[in-house]
């Protein structure tokens, strides 16, 4: 899998691509390289036939799996530039199992774990001078596993792709149907309780959830329609490492009327704290700034991310 060579400076200093970082947001600007392989349904993916090409659309059928039945699935993860110029993925490998499990449940072949790490990699690498300067944003990446081969009726696809391609982002947007009706009404987001009783607490739109009253900070436990994020995960693994109570619970909404602090997790939003939710006319409203539960997970996950904070953890991988 041969990536493109870096280009470098006359200084020796490796050449950023020509955006302004200052302005970048959560938005489509492609990066140069993408990874593609294909394999058949009864054959499984291997490293020998993955290739870094130059980003474009890809042809597929009418008939593909992923446009008629939905077959396919997709990842997201981050790439962070150090302050010494080197570049961290976090936890990858946790990308790949939960990429697995999926694929599994769609009856798709996935890559290996190894192979999975090395692809995005080698994606990132290839568009090394993407990844944003220190505390300017980060490269996301996008891993796709789909059915891409011609289907009549609902079966696994005879061909399936795995695609990984990236861009540089910075905040995040947005723009579902029922997060923008809240923002018509001046709300940031949507807050989605379980759909049989309306009673429990489930995900904000794209991330976890977290409550936090006192030394106890809860969320909601992983069941079949709340996602197994990598970005939450990692929060109650830091919050144990400090002492805190963590609780994987069924949580009611009623909950949300007396506690200390509400934040959200995932690889887009990262850790960001909730200043009020609004349920029928009742408004709360929670703490947020420095002192917060919050505010110091947040500084310990990026920290770690970014290289700032010895990684004791083992979760980053350096891409070299």
């Amino acid at each position: 899998m041969a990536s493109p060579t870096q280009t470098k400076s006359d200084s020796g200093a490796e050449k950023y691509a020509d955006i302004n970082w200052d302005e970048l947001g959560f938005d489509l600007v492609p990066a140069d390289y993408m990874y593609v392989t294909k394999c058949d349904k009864e054959e499984n993916f291997t490293t020998e036939v993955g290739n870094i090409i130059p980003y474009a659309n890809i042809a597929i059928s009418p008939f593909a799996g992923i446009l008629n039945y939905g077959q396919g699935l997709l990842e997201g993860l981050k790439a962070y530039r150090r302050d010494d110029g080197r570049v961290l993925l976090f936890r990858p490998e946790q990308n790949a199992q939960r990429m697995q499990i999926g694929a599994e449940r769609l009856c798709m072949p996935s890559p290996s774990i190894e192979h999975f790490v090395e692809a995005v990699k080698q994606t990132v690498l290839a568009n090394k001078h993407w990844v944003p300067p220190p505390g300017k944003g980060s490269l996301y990446v996008r891993p796709l596993l789909i059915g891409s081969g011609p289907v009549l009726s609902l079966v696994t696809a005879p061909e399936i792709s795995f695609l990984i391609y990236a861009c540089p982002v910075g905040n995040y947007h947005k723009v579902y149907k029922a997060i923008a009706q809240a923002k018509a009404r001046g709300f940031s987001d949507v807050l989605f309780l379980d759909a049989v009783t309306k009673k429990y607490i489930e995900e904000v739109s794209s991330c976890n959830i977290f409550i936090v009253k006192g030394n106890v900070i809860s969320t909601p436990a992983i069941c079949g329609t709340i996602l197994p994020g990598i970005t939450r995960k990692s929060i109650i693994e830091i919050a144990l490492g400090f002492g805190y109570q963590v609780e994987e619970r069924v949580i009611p909404l009623v909950d949300l009327f007396d506690v200390d602090e509400v934040f959200c997790t995932g690889t887009a939003v990262v850790v960001s704290p909730v200043a009020s939710i609004t349920y029928g006319d009742k408004r709360i409203e929670y703490k947020t700034g420095a002192e917060t539960v919050s505010k110091k997970l947040y500084d310990m996950l990026t920290g770690i991310q970014t290289g700032r904070i010895e990684d004791k953890m083992g979760w980053t991988v350096e891409i070299d």
